[in-house]
């Protein structure tokens, strides 16, 4: 068996192999527009469908109990290998509908993968959840920008050779865990237990910890989605520039890589409920403030999206520490699903209505995303009162 080290250093880097499934289509959005004439609505049902069907598979996972009972890198190894199946065959479909529903199908596929990745870190450090998951969401987010720099230094490929990209990384993700296997800390049950998971928001703290998970959920991926848009009003004259836009996206998505692994170290201080309270109060504020900011210099507009993009992700593991402490300890994966499961299910809202409003709204869209961030802060005081 592998030490703990190690074994955490394979999860987190095929975490970030196994999500750069996630947003392909984001990134080449100039390509599928010269293949497709996709617009900016339709970038919206393209990332609207990987997520529902992301929350389609967390909902089966957690109301089946199935990510307790098969070993989770089994679960992972099917869903990377699965995954980069459907990601290849977007790259070859000959149209936006078949696409939509391939990433649909991308979306069932990463149920088995962010969530179940979770878990295989519960089990190998279940006494340093804040800190360890910090580096795992933190991966996750630089699997996410992944695609746009890609992007940005293949100019000449054409779309499909960076979507496919994505696919070879996830395979590699699966063959890696597979191979790791899983840790001593939570073994399988071995049993279904139908809609059990439900009685984890009985839990006063799990319920505190998912509601403000359910408030930053509300504006992470909508910003997600709209970061090439988001970039290039930034740019000025420059963002027309379609590889400046895509480094300028990269840096701002990966970020949070950074903002993740400051805030698990920092949770080991404060606590995870405090470092959530104050990445979640930032991005908030820079929702609010973002209209405004067009008319800030284009080096200061860059370093706000920099801080914009630490703080937007931060609070997302910390949220996931928390609801995995009070979880019952028997479905720790299955309530770290239904909370995912809900909580992507608001994303998709989000990104369609930030994504039908941008042509009338611009810039002004990230108003519609504020009341996530107040109500998740609101959720969060009692636990940040505790500790």
């Amino acid at each position: 068996m592998a030490n703990t080290r190690t074994a955490l250093w394979v999860i987190v880097v095929a975490q970030f192999f196994g999500t750069s499934l996630w947003f392909t289509p984001n990134a080449v959005l100039p390509g599928l527009a010269d293949t497709w004439g996709v617009t900016t609505e339709d970038l919206g049902r393209l990332t609207g469908s990987v997520q529902l069907g992301f929350i389609i598979g967390t909902l089966a996972f957690a109301l089946s109990g199935l990510a307790d009972r098969w070993r989770a890198s089994r679960i992972f190894l099917v869903s990377a290998v699965t995954g980069a199946l459907t990601n290849g065959l977007f790259a070859l479909s000959p149209s936006l509908e078949i696409g939509l529903a391939l990433r649909f199908v991308t979306g069932l596929c990463l149920a088995g993968i962010y969530p179940v990745g979770m878990k295989l870190v519960a089990s190998w450090a279940p006494e340093k959840k804040g800190l360890v998951l910090g580096w795992l969401v933190g991966m996750l987010t630089l699997g996410t920008a992944f695609p746009h720099l890609m992007r940005a230094i293949s100019p000449g490929w054409g779309w499909q050779p960076v979507v496919l990209a994505s696919s070879v990384l996830a395979i590699a993700a699966g063959l890696m865990i597979a191979r790791l296997g899983d840790g001593p800390g939570l073994p399988a049950t071995g049993r279904f237990d139908w809609g059990g998971v439900i009685r984890s928001f009985r839990e006063p703290r799990f319920r505190a910890a998912a509601l403000g998970y359910f408030g930053h959920m509300w504006e992470l991926y909508a910003v997600w989605a709209l970061a090439p848009l988001l970039v290039a009003a930034s740019l000025g004259p420059l963002g027309s520039d379609r590889t400046l836009v895509s480094v300028t996206a990269f840096a701002f998505i990966a970020a949070g890589t950074v903002g993740c692994v400051l805030g698990g170290m920092l949770s080991r201080r404060i606590g995870s409920a405090r470092v959530a309270f104050g990445a979640l109060w930032v991005s908030g504020l820079m929702c609010l403030l973002w209209p405004w900011f067009e008319a800030v210099p284009t080096w200061l507009a860059v370093i706000l999206l920099l801080v914009w993009g630490m703080a937007v992700i931060a609070d997302s593991p910390q949220f996931s520490a928390l609801a995995a402490e009070a979880a019952p300890g028997h479905a720790v994966g299955s309530s770290l699903a239904i909370m995912n499961s809900i909580g992507f299910l608001l994303t998709v809202f989000a990104i369609e209505l930030t994504a039908n409003y941008w042509q009338s709204l611009g810039t002004g869209v990230t108003w519609l995303l504020v009341l996530g961030p107040v109500l998740g802060l609101l959720a969060l005081l009692p636990l940040c009162r505790d500790r």
